[in-house]
């Protein structure tokens, strides 16, 4: 009686083309699941962008979207990784006061992603009822976000530019090392 099966080289050989195989397609998976996560982090802040811009046509008001770890204040200082708010600002302060909807909150990015703002937007961004970005004082507020995390080594990252009409746009870059 013949038996078949496979000898103990046959299958070692297998494992080792199926290790080298996973050490070649590992690393690009990981890669391609960063890119994911940013991407989608990134969609998010641009959709928060449009709606804000949106929601100050379409109720002839200013709305500010600022900085906010707790959802119920905007943070002074900080990144836009801890979370953001969004409101209708109608004594134009840019800060959220009793009686101001709020339109939007949300949540902290998950550990290790750095979003900050250049200057101009390092804490708050509004838009006018003409969909412009602008400052209490009436100054163009156009600026770059900077989305990264901290433990890519490769400096992947994704920037949303925001030009004087209010409109975001996103750039993928690389970054010597995440804010």
């Amino acid at each position: 009686m013949k038996q078949s099966g496979a000898t103990l080289l046959e299958l070692m050989v297998v494992l080792a083309i199926a290790g080298i195989l996973l050490a070649i397609g590992v690393p690009a998976f990981a890669a391609l699941v960063q890119s994911s996560r940013l991407s989608s982090a990134t969609n998010e802040l641009v959709a928060s962008l449009h709606l804000a811009r949106s929601e100050a046509i379409k109720g002839n008001s200013r709305v500010v979207m600022c900085i906010s770890e707790t959802g119920t204040s905007c943070a002074a200082r900080g990144g836009w990784h801890q979370g953001w708010l969004m409101f209708h600002d109608v004594n134009d302060n840019a800060a959220l006061d009793e009686g101001e909807a709020v339109i939007l909150t949300r949540q902290a990015f998950p550990a290790g992603f750095r979003l900050t703002g250049n200057r101009w937007i390092s804490n708050n961004i509004a838009y006018t009822p003409s969909g412009a970005t602008r400052l209490i004082s009436g100054v163009l507020q156009v600026g770059t976000f900077t989305l990264c995390n901290e433990s890519d080594a490769s400096g992947m990252a994704r920037q949303v530019i925001v030009s004087s009409t209010g409109r975001p746009r996103t750039v993928r870059t690389t970054v010597a090392a995440c804010p």
